[in-house]
């Protein structure tokens, strides 16, 4: 149970140690050659990954495709700052928030069939391909960034150091950050182990996979809905806070005892804690966007946010199975997520007090 806690978790480990480096390195690079590099690293170790004959070789090709994986959701988002006007960034940013959920959603729907027929190497090989033909419409259809050599440039904040201390120097990156890490350590270690619950159920296996891409794909409506009600006049730490109290409530009712005997009631609160979550993303995309200190720090502001997220997957599915196994079930894996939702919670207060300071007290407001 261990070790399949790692598997799920371990795409993360670039994030975890390298988010904040990627993130300073992308404008050097360039923001849309950053996003295919990404795709290229995505497709050749899943093609790699699909010709593993050892555990240890299948999680290394994981840990490659987590440097992928960071290199394009580092950048995207800096690059819709750029492509998309700003009365449309408050739904472009909550669209590109659906990423997760499609993509998980999308892969356990489908990887049961798909390893049936070709096996679980053949689900490597596939996504290889799909990911090299992401890769091709990038290059075609995504325009290019506007970009900056930052060797030569006379900013006063473009180079990397002073990029990376007026980041690190405020504290909205840091709250943007936390705030992430509580959300995504308890939404992996949920949608992660569901069919593994599932089937230990007595659900099927192909029954236990469609009914976790179902919770998965329903964190998609919480995406959309943050990008609509931010849009009407919703605060973004409103947004964080109901997402919070609902993902609390939600792992409580599917997971305590007292639903022990109401699988259909089960089955419903893990979709309202996917569902109702799903805003925090879209909120925190948004806010990092706006509390990043200047337009030369965005993609290392969400860099931060991005290795804190990262920690946050990967340190969740094993802690989760963890007290899973030391308890002889899942009935108490609700204190933890319920803990990382009363962190959310405090941590959106400090971001409405952040927000509410004007500009230059922000700026110099330190993180206590």
């Amino acid at each position: 149970m261990l070790q399949a806690g790692f598997l799920v978790s371990l795409v993360q480990l670039a994030g975890m140690f390298l988010g904040l480096i990627v993130g300073l390195s992308t404008d050097t690079l360039g923001l849309k050659r950053s996003i295919t590099l990404g795709l290229g690293l995505l497709a050749g170790a899943s093609l790699l990954g699909g010709f593993a004959e050892t555990s240890t070789f299948l999680l290394l090709c994981r840990a490659l495709e987590g440097l992928g994986f960071l290199l394009v959701v580092l950048s995207a988002p800096a690059l819709l700052r750029q492509l998309v006007s700003i009365d449309r960034l408050h739904r472009a940013m909550a669209l590109w928030s659906c990423f997760m959920g499609l993509g998980v959603g999308t892969a356990l729907l489908i990887a049961p069939w798909v390893i049936t027929w070709l096996g679980w190497q053949g689900w490597w090989w596939t996504l290889a391909g799909w990911t090299l033909l992401m890769l091709l419409a990038v290059r075609w259809r995504v325009p290019a960034d506007r970009h900056r050599d930052v060797t030569h440039s006379g900013g006063s904040d473009e180079g990397w150091r002073p990029r990376l201390g007026l980041t690190l120097g405020s504290p909205g990156p840091w709250l943007v950050a936390l705030c992430f890490a509580m959300y995504s350590s308890q939404w992996l270690a949920v949608i992660g182990f569901l069919p593994t619950i599932y089937q230990q159920a007595g659900i099927g296996e192909g029954a236990a996979g469609s009914l976790t891409a179902l919770v998965a794909a329903t964190n998609i409506i919480g995406n959309l809905g943050s990008g609509q009600l931010m849009q009407r006049g919703m605060a973004p730490t409103s947004l964080l806070r109901l997402g919070f109290v609902f993902a609390a409530l939600g792992t409580f009712l599917a997971f305590g005892e007292v639903t022990a005997e109401a699988p259909g009631l089960r089955i419903a609160a893990v979709l309202m804690f996917s569902a109702v979550s799903g805003v925090i993303p879209g909120a925190l995309f948004t806010l990092a966007v706006r509390l990043a200190p200047s337009e030369h720090t965005v993609s290392t502001t969400i860099g931060w946010m991005q290795q804190w997220s990262a920690f946050g997957q990967f340190a969740g599915p094993p802690l989760v199975a963890w007290l899973a196994s030391q308890v002889g079930g899942w009935q108490w894996t609700w204190t933890l997520t319920g803990t990382a939702s009363l962190v959310g919670i405090l941590l959106a207060f400090r971001l409405s007090r952040l927000l509410s300071l004007p500009p230059l007290a922000a700026a110099g407001a330190v993180v206590r």
